[in-house]
């Protein structure tokens, strides 16, 4: 009974106590604090679309090889008489200079009998114009004997159908006639011989100073001389030895102009040439037509050879096309020149562009007007900008092509457009941005204007 009354009592009052309190405990406390969320804007870094010009570029490689080559090629045979001391490999040459001198007796004395034949048929020549002249006066001699003789004969006749002269002194007038009207016959044939016994004789002066011409160009043959100024590239001669006819006594290369065959890809070419000429490209696959373009377009290039510390450099221009395309690396050769190869060489410190180095060649094109922003503000064909209200707006452009670090935009942008460069791990458009102007880049753009 006890516990029960203590139950009833005691425990039951703090319980109903505890509970009532705790009703009015949350009945009569404050609700808890709202905070309301705000937009976070995201730190982008922007520069300002600028218009600009880039030229395009194209690269390739090569090997170094002159313009012109010279062979010293033997015209004809004989003893090697004298060879240039400063004909060795290496050795640089001026234009005009004598390479080596071949034994000229022979061709000396080839020219004396060209020329004695002259004269002798020149003589021969003269000798028919005196014959000629002599015929023509013992013919008219002998003409008027022919008319005497006839004469003769005429009274012969009369006297001899008269009876007075008998037969046989007329048979002796006929003879004498007809032995006169002979001479008279082979005086006219000798005079009618003439005419062709002196176009043999001019036709054999034309053949003995056609011979002598012959004589004399061999004589000068003998003589070996530089065209143009030449670096020696090879020697197969020296004095005292036999050169045969077409033989080659050495080889040089020209100093003045050096050339590269410079390999590149058909598509980048068509390319570049896209931009400069538009109609060039349909000629891409015709070498001919393609060299008159690029003639035409008056490309420009640049040489690099790299000497691990150093790079030296050469302009040049475009020149022509090869006339094949690689069937293994489907490239084009496009030949660039280079004048003047062996100006401002400095021994021991700046070589002369010289055969057999292997070279980079960059093309550049005509320059080309868009907006000029930087290559990795693109993303999949477009740009994101900061808009007026600085939240990103997605731009697609159409870009024309891409030099280095930088992308000329033909359309799509605008001068002044805020381009964001930063990388924004989620983009979507509208998202809200702190833009930040990148003046080192903007610096970078404006001087490509």
């Amino acid at each position: 009974m006890r516990n029960g009354l203590k139950l009833f009592l005691v425990t039951l009052p703090v319980i109903a106590l505890g509970a009532g309190y705790l009703v009015w405990t949350v009945k009569t406390k404050a609700p808890p604090t709202q905070i309301e969320t705000a937009e976070r804007a995201t730190p982008v870094r922007v520069v300002t679309a600028v218009s600009g010009t880039l030229a395009p570029r194209l690269n390739g490689y090569g090997l170094v090889a002159p313009a012109q080559t010279f062979e010293a090629i033997a015209q004809v045979a004989g003893t090697v008489a004298w060879v240039n001391p400063d004909l060795k490999r290496g050795a640089l040459l001026p234009a005009g200079a004598v390479l080596l001198r071949i034994a000229d007796e022979d061709y000396a004395l080839a020219v004396a009998q060209a020329e004695a034949n002259i004269r002798a048929a020149e003589a021969k020549l003269a000798e028919l114009d005196v014959s000629e002249a002599n015929s023509r006066a013992a013919l008219e001699i002998e003409r008027a004997a022919l008319e005497l003789k006839s004469a003769d004969l005429v009274r012969a006749q009369k006297l001899n159908a008269t009876g007075t002269l008998p037969e046989a002194g007329l048979g002796a007038a006929q003879a004498a006639e007809l032995a006169q009207r002979q001479k008279v016959q082979t005086l006219e044939s000798a005079l009618a011989l003439i005419p062709t016994q002196r176009r043999v004789q001019e036709e054999q002066i034309a053949v003995s100073r056609a011979a002598a011409e012959t004589a004399r160009l061999n004589l000068a043959r003998t003589t070996l001389t530089l065209p143009f100024d030449a670096r020696v590239a090879s020697v197969a001669v020296e004095a005292g030895r036999f050169l045969k006819s077409g033989e080659i006594a050495a080889t040089l290369d020209a100093t003045a102009v050096a050339e590269v065959e410079a390999q590149v890809p058909v598509a980048e070419l068509r390319d570049l040439l896209r931009l400069a000429a538009p109609d060039a490209a349909a000629y891409t696959a015709d070498p001919a037509a393609m060299t008159e373009v690029l003639q035409g377009l008056r490309l420009t290039a640049d040489l690099r050879l790299n000497l691990g510390d150093e790079v030296l450099t050469w302009p040049g221009h475009v020149a022509r096309v090869s006339d094949t395309i690689d069937a293994r690396t489907g490239t084009l050769g496009v030949i660039v020149e280079v004048a003047g190869a062996y100006a401002g060489a400095v021994p021991g410190d700046r070589p002369p562009l010289t055969k057999g180095m292997f070279v980079e060649v960059e093309i550049s094109g005509r320059p080309v007007a868009g907006i000029v922003v930087p290559r990795d503000a693109m993303s999949a064909g477009q740009v994101w900008l900061a808009g007026a209200d600085d939240r990103l707006v997605a731009a697609p452009v159409d870009t024309l092509f891409t030099e280095d670090d930088l992308v000329l935009v033909g359309a799509g942008l605008a001068p002044g457009d805020r381009v964001v460069v930063s990388d924004i791990a989620v983009p979507f458009a509208g998202l809200k941005l702190a833009p930040v102007e990148d003046t080192a880049l903007a610096a970078r753009l404006e001087a490509v204007q």
